[in-house]
């Protein structure tokens, strides 16, 4: 997905920035909602809503309700983001999520990867912007991540930052990018964070993200088969 890094925005603190960079840095994007001022990550999914069955029976009966309405209207918005948030939240209840480790057994994947598949159908309509599309983009973010699919993350990212247009927002889709191996659009996308932040904290700001895609450039290295 393509995105404007021209444009200049409103200046932002990067203090909440330095501690969503060492977040992600750390490799604790998967509980926590990504891109600035968005909220509906995968915490806000599991501990939003009733445990156990009650819960479980909830989110079926959602994702019912929007499969239905997708029936009637493919390109329906709402349906199409209440069914994705659906999925995400089924992947974290009963024994698909274990919350003392703060992963997701198999069968969490599972749905985590029912979840993505309708949002890859979603993202194929060319949804309009919206504050809906751009919170349940966040909790995609931290979907993919649990899924281990840095590229999809990434693509979530993009639709976050477009909407909030935020230092943050963009920081983050730089250090996503470039931990999926993205250096140019991590590049770009970095450059429009430092934009976006006031000038005498941007050095700060770009030791962060050099740090970032120098640790991925180390990592990707490290994975590379030998011979």
């Amino acid at each position: 997905m393509l995105f404007d890094l021209r444009g200049r925005g409103r200046k932002n603190t990067v203090k909440v920035i330095y501690v969503l960079l060492a977040v992600l840095m750390g490799g604790g994007l998967v509980l926590f909602g990504i891109g600035g001022n968005t909220s509906g990550g995968l915490v806000d999914a599991i501990t939003g809503a009733p445990s156990g069955d009650t819960g479980e029976k909830r989110f079926q009966k959602q994702e019912t309700a929007a499969l239905q309405a997708l029936e009637a209207d493919p390109a329906d918005a709402a349906a199409n983001i209440k069914l994705i948030r659906a999925r995400v939240q089924l992947a974290g209840v009963g024994d698909r999520y274990d919350a003392n480790t703060n992963t997701y057994t198999a069968a969490g994947k599972a749905q985590l990867r029912r979840a993505a598949q309708a949002w890859n159908q979603f993202q194929a309509r060319e949804p309009k912007q919206t504050d809906e599309y751009a919170r349940v983009a966040s909790v995609m973010v931290n979907a993919f991540t649990a899924l281990g699919d840095l590229e999809g993350a990434v693509g979530a990212q993009e639709v976050v930052a477009e909407a909030r247009n935020t230092a943050g927002a963009y920081s983050n889709l730089a250090v996503l990018a470039y931990q999926a191996g993205q250096t140019r659009k991590g590049d770009l996308a970095g450059r429009k964070a430092l934009d976006l932040t006031d000038k005498d904290l941007r050095p700060s700001l770009k030791s962060q993200l050099d740090a970032a895609k120098a640790q991925a450039a180390t990592a990707g290295s490290t994975q590379q088969p030998s011979g």
